[in-house]
């Protein structure tokens, strides 16, 4: 199947998965707690990875899938661990990125789906389902609704509105980096969903998105793609070219890149 199926599959699964969850919005939901007590799972999250899986496997019946809740119609499908296959083709699913806002009743959280092939995405979508937005990425081009989107044109880090995002195990990179970024750039933003963050970078909303610590595929990947297919940029924290194992992502419209990068790592020496 071609690259563009692929982006055409992510898009269907990701608004399917999201569609399902956006039922169960602001209604009254038990939550499971993971590695920290802000860090949420629920019913929702593993209805909605389901969801996906099962619309893939309308056209990948035997499909890989790396997903962050750990189950699957069959229970024995998915790759173990955070790291993506070397070879043969992937799906990579977070069923709702950004949970602690969907338990709170905050709009702001998605639904995103990559396929992935020797470990580089071929196509990817992010869901909003209660915005009603879909950012999509393939051979074709990058689009919001299906209408292109491009990064941002702005240039003077001043005027820079950034989303930094920091995992709930890092509190004090994260704190030190909120610091660091407002007095070095115009505005900044937590905004809770790292996927959805990608997505407003791609389509220019915002000029960047700093996470100073490591994050797994299923959080990056569709979002990395994203950007980079609407002309911006993503590094790790060092400056090197993103990878799904890289530490940490700075993903910016291109210009003033390099900052967004120093920000990063003088936040990250104050926490040491």
């Amino acid at each position: 199947m071609s690259e563009m199926s692929r982006a055409a599959v992510a898009e269907r699964a990701a608004r399917a998965g999201g569609d399902l969850a956006c039922e169960r919005f602001r209604e009254p939901l038990a939550t499971e707690t993971k590695r920290t007590p802000v860090d949420v799972v629920t019913a929702a999250d593993r209805a909605s990875q389901r969801e996906v899986i099962a619309s893939i496997r309308q056209a990948f019946p035997d499909g890989t899938f790396v997903c962050e809740e750990n189950a699957s119609p069959s229970g024995t499908d998915l790759a173990t661990g955070n790291s993506l296959p070397e070879n043969g083709t992937a799906w990579v699913v977070d069923p709702i990125d950004g949970t602690g806002n969907f338990v709170r009743g905050i709009q702001f959280w998605t639904t995103s789906v990559a396929a992935v092939r020797g470990g580089d995405p071929v196509g990817v979508a992010t869901s909003l389902p209660v915005l009603d937005d879909c950012y999509t990425a393939g051979p074709a081009g990058v689009s919001r609704n299906g209408e292109p989107i491009t990064v941002s044109d702005r240039t003077d880090p001043s005027r820079f509105v950034v989303s930094v995002s920091g995992r709930p195990a890092a509190p004090p990179v994260a704190g030190a980096l909120v610091t660091a970024a407002g007095r070095a750039l115009g505005s900044t933003r937590r905004l809770g969903s790292l996927q959805g963050a990608l997505g407003f970078v791609a389509a220019g909303g915002l000029d960047g998105v700093v996470a100073p610590v490591p994050h797994p595929p299923w959080d990056t990947v569709a979002g990395v793609h994203l950007v980079r297919r609407a002309g911006g940029t993503v590094t790790d924290v060092h400056g090197d070219r993103w990878r799904p194992d890289s530490t940490g992502v700075v993903a910016s419209n291109g210009a003033a890149h390099d900052r967004l990068v120093e920000i990063v790592r003088a936040a990250r020496a104050r926490a040491d």
